[in-house]
């Protein structure tokens, strides 16, 4: 009988020894080290994460600045990353400007906002105004066939033969390759380019 307890008594123990040696070995694995597939799933999911807030931003000062009566929006472009608001395009006036300002800064998810927007010069007819979308065209026309400028990713505005420029590209090259290549379209007086660079880490 003594045997027979000795015997499960040491069972026991040498099951005790295995439990814990599981359970440290599982938390373990819990634990992420930098650099690891896990953390870099977990990288890309915030990266998705944070596409998809920007996204909403985005919409949600579009949607604010249509809404305000004392803006005329058609002529303005509004990106977002990392809740950082960019406007950029052309307003009336600079009361216009203001007010789209303060009308993005009011949206929820907005941490800053950054004034790229310029007044249209004055006298302008629906001649010229015909005008700059013709430039506007044909600005865009040559970026699709420039095998250097990502078009997709730049925004083009004229106004009064002045284009804008706005958006994000890879490095200095590319936006002083779209700048060239917007002047060198008929018609066009000057290009303000407000391209930002973001190069990949």
């Amino acid at each position: 009988m003594k045997k027979l307890l000795i015997s499960q008594t040491i069972t026991a123990l040498i099951l005790g020894t295995v439990l814990a040696g599981t359970t440290a070995t599982a938390n373990d694995t819990i634990k992420t080290e930098p650099g690891s597939t896990t953390a870099k799933i977990d990288n890309s999911v915030s990266s998705a994460s944070n596409y998809i807030g920007d996204s909403a931003v985005t919409a949600k000062v579009k949607s604010a600045l249509v809404s305000d009566k004392g803006i005329n929006s058609t002529d303005i472009s509004v990106e977002t990353n990392h809740g950082r608001v960019t406007l950029s395009g052309f307003v009336n006036d600079q009361m216009q400007a203001e007010r789209a300002v303060t009308a993005a800064r009011s949206v929820s998810g907005v941490a800053s906002v950054s004034d790229k927007l310029h007044v249209k010069e004055a006298g302008t007819t629906a001649k010229s105004y015909a005008s700059d979308s013709a430039i506007t065209s044909e600005v865009k026309a040559k970026f699709l066939a420039d095998s250097v400028v990502p078009s997709r990713k730049i925004k083009v505005t004229t106004d009064n033969g002045v284009v804008q420029l706005s958006g994000r590209v890879q490095n200095a090259r590319v936006a002083d390759r779209a700048e060239s290549v917007a002047k060198a379209v008929d018609g066009v007086k000057s290009v303000k380019n407000d391209l930002r660079v973001v190069e990949k880490s």
